[in-house]
């Protein structure tokens, strides 16, 4: 029995034996490349999942008073309970400025919400697809992968440009203003006609998401690369 040392690989009475060191760091790298991509996704759908949630609590953050016709036109706060400082004219006027104001609100909001939860959906489909492994057995599905990351990261750029700009005019309209100048009389100042919080961070997370998804495409192209190579390997015989 005879066995000769070359590099990487012992040949044993003419049976080639590879030493595992190489070979384990090679599949380790592998495996953090798949599992960096995976994060990635998993990112991608919580980011989108905040700006659903953002874009809810921005429509729905709009306050104001509702009428209770069936407790004798009582005008409640909707995040304070019961407030007697509406009555009569000034209660309807509320009531007729918050709708508008709504309505205002409500086509930015839907796109927004549409937008979002379609993104998360993709996402999702992207981790099921990488989970039932299918850019192993169809590689080319990587470079389509690599694609629509791109094209939904260039994506966000305009929807974010409409978004701030449609409710830059919702905040500017005369409906805002007089809206603002009834509660501002009856002592309250959480109606300014401004971003709120929520508008804002729905705007992060966005550009958050285009930095994920940039970074998808950039697992993709890496990942194409690595099943390639893996697949034009040759069998190894390994013997213990």
């Amino acid at each position: 029995m005879s066995i000769v040392k070359s590099g990487n690989v012992a040949v044993k009475d003419g049976i080639a034996v590879v030493c595992f060191n190489v070979c384990s760091f090679s599949l380790t790298c592998d495996c953090l490349l798949s599992l960096f991509s995976a994060c990635c996704q998993l990112v991608e759908v919580l980011l989108n999942m905040l700006i659903l949630i953002c874009c809810s609590v921005s429509y729905n953050s709009t306050g104001g008073f509702t009428g209770i016709t069936n407790l004798g036109g009582i005008y409640y706060y909707q995040f304070g309970g019961a407030y007697s400082g509406f009555s009569g004219a000034d209660g309807q006027r509320a009531q007729e400025l918050d709708v508008q104001f709504y309505n205002l609100k409500l086509p930015t909001v839907t796109a927004s919400m549409a937008f979002g939860g379609a993104i998360m959906a993709f996402s999702c489909l992207m981790v099921l697809i990488g989970v039932l492994r299918v850019p192993w057995r169809w590689p080319i599905w990587l470079l389509v992968e690599c694609m629509l990351d791109i094209s939904i990261a260039v994506g966000y750029m305009p929807a974010l440009y409409f978004y701030f700009k449609n409710l830059q005019d919702a905040y500017n309209s005369q409906i805002c203003k007089d809206r603002e100048a009834l509660y501002s009389s009856k002592g309250y100042q959480g109606f300014t006609c401004a971003l709120h919080g929520a508008d804002i961070a729905a705007a992060l997370f966005a550009c958050m998401s285009i930095i994920a998804f940039f970074m998808s495409a950039m697992f993709a192209i890496k990942g194409f690369r690595t099943v390639r190579r893996q697949k034009k390997k040759p069998p190894i015989t390994v013997e213990f």
